[in-house]
């Protein structure tokens, strides 16, 4: 899509912002992750616009820090300084009017996002960044009832948000580059690894990977190749222990792109090709089995297993950030 040439814009700003004020909309899951990353950096002031100021808002925040503090991530004085650096505010000119950066964690609605973003530019300046955390939709239509959409982008954090390096930074068909580039710029100084998607495309850049591996995985499994756990085991104990730290045109280029090649002539005729979901799936709904929620998914679960599979993914990010700490 091409943007037309007057959208009623205000002229685009050609030197870096200075971002000292961020607000997070949303005290979710996300959002609360979202906000201690911030409030982790002393030189920002950090808002969290949520609907009301119930007692238990820090529960969330205070749980995360004191596992972390637990493993040996985070200390006392790291987990009150994030505390005294989190506003938790309800009022929209309080939470909008100084904002430098705004980034929101709501529901994956469209129109919820559009009205959002339409509703907070009524309080906003108007070189505010507007960033959207969506893990799928288009930044591009996300914007579409703005004024200034040259200042919308994508800022897909990974969950939990707050051990997860990757940010995926998205350029919609309107976001200047001065706009990615400051966005860039901040998560770098809050210690994320932002990376820069070029086009507004379905899944970004990781959940394109992501849903491709996911697709031949299902694929095998309903094909009867392998079970569901056979399936899991070789990405845990194989080629998953690479990709920390060998990505895969990092190992095409290791092993070389002639050998490459001949693998993709022979092997890519055979993977899965269906642009349709797995009847499997549609199959396990019908039935009640949802995963984890309802104990029961591709295989059964009990609640010893699933905390310990949440307590164990916690811990290896944990320790993974600590070990790869600048």
């Amino acid at each position: 899509m091409t943007p037309p040439a007057d959208t009623g814009r205000a002229e685009e700003r050609e030197k870096q912002m200075e971002i000292k004020n961020v607000v997070v909309v949303g005290a979710g899951m996300m959002g609360n992750s979202l906000a201690q990353v911030f409030a982790a950096d002393a030189g920002l002031n950090v808002k969290l616009k949520t609907r009301d100021l119930k007692p238990d808002r820090w529960e969330p925040i205070k749980k995360n820090l004191d596992i972390m503090i637990a493993r040996g991530a985070a200390t006392e004085a790291e987990k009150a300084r994030v505390m005294e650096g989190i506003h938790f505010v309800t009022d929209d000119t309080e939470a909008y009017a100084d904002a430098d950066f705004i980034i929101e964690c709501f529901p994956e609605v469209m129109a919820t996002k559009q009205d959002l973003f339409e509703h907070i530019e009524k309080f906003c300046r108007d070189d505010c960044i507007l960033a959207t955390n969506t893990s799928v939709m288009s930044p591009t239509e996300i914007s579409e009832k703005c004024k200034h959409r040259q200042r919308v982008v994508g800022a897909h954090f990974w969950n939990p948000g707050h051990l997860i390096p990757l940010v995926e930074v998205v350029k919609s068909d309107f976001t200047t580059e001065q706009v990615m580039q400051d966005t860039i710029g901040l998560l770098e100084r809050v210690g994320k690894k932002p990376i820069y998607c070029k086009r507004d495309v379905p899944g970004f850049v990781a959940n394109r990977l992501q849903h491709a591996l996911w697709r031949e995985a299902i694929y095998m499994v309903e094909n009867g190749i392998a079970d569901a756990k056979t399936v899991d085991d070789a990405c845990k104990y194989g080629p998953g222990l690479r990709w920390p730290v060998l990505g895969p045109m990092e190992n095409s280029d290791l092993v070389g792109i002639e050998l490459t090649l001949n693998i993709h002539s022979y092997i890519l005729r055979a993977l899965a090709d269906n642009h349709e979901p797995s009847h499997l799936l549609r199959e396990m709904l019908d039935r009640g089995d949802l995963g984890m929620k309802s104990g029961k998914g591709w295989q059964e679960w009990t609640p010893e297993q699933i905390d310990s599979i949440n307590t164990g993914l916690r811990e290896y990010l944990i320790d993974y950030n600590a070990k790869n700490k600048k």
